[in-house]
């Protein structure tokens, strides 16, 4: 990922943060087929003092058998984005010299691969997942809930996929490179919009622009 220095995000907390806020991503492979991506939600976990990913696949996608355990992987979690139109920009009513461009936050983890087959790490793996997502509803579902027979033959269908962390980088493009009056004007342009995905993309710059 091409990250020019004033988009750099060396905040390690903060990438792991927007894991745990946008945790579906795109788990990109290597196989003798070509290049491959799977989309997944993944969650982090702190194992034996060092990250891990942990997802799982169907059994019906071929990927636990045609990628090795111990491939290199790449994950790209993707946090709000928006495009950013001249018309945010006071400096544009001053002299006119804008163009658009897109702003987004963006989190590439490379790792080690290795596949769950085991039930009772599959089962971890899916609770967990579970967990974090119903948390936030108002009678929060458990796999317990369901009948036990009925989850391990479930169990039987997928694969877990844990990646071994090697990297993690971020990219936060959130119009750094403007005047402080410009920023201020994206941010107001994007809150005023109502949509989640552009308030939330607001809510970042403002907390940027507040560090810086």
């Amino acid at each position: 990922m091409y990250i020019p220095k004033h988009f750099q995000e060396l905040n390690k907390d903060k990438l792991i943060e927007l894991i745990g806020q946008y945790p579906f991503a795109s788990l990109i492979t290597h196989t003798a087929s070509g290049i491959e991506v799977n989309h997944l939600p993944f969650y982090l976990q702190k194992k034996e003092g060092e990250s891990a990913l942990f997802s799982h696949i169907a059994k019906a996608n071929p990927l636990w058998k045609t990628v090795p355990a111990g491939a290199e992987i790449l994950i790209v979690f993707n946090g709000p984005n928006a495009y950013i139109s001249p018309n945010y920009y006071p400096s544009k009513q001053e002299h006119g010299r804008a163009v658009p461009t897109w702003n987004y936050v963006a989190v590439h983890v490379k790792g080690t691969i290795k596949f769950l087959h085991n039930n009772e790490n599959k089962l971890a793996v899916v609770s967990a997942l579970t967990n974090l997502q119903e948390a936030h509803q108002p009678t929060p579902w458990s796999v317990s809930d369901a009948p036990s027979m009925y989850i391990e033959k479930m169990l039987s269908a997928i694969v877990g996929v844990e990646v071994e962390i090697t990297s993690i980088t971020g990219k936060w493009k959130v119009s750094q490179n403007q005047s402080l009056e410009n920023q201020q004007g994206v941010i107001n342009g994007l809150a005023t919009s109502g949509e989640m995905p552009l308030t939330d993309l607001a809510s970042i710059m403002t907390e940027a622009i507040s560090i810086d």
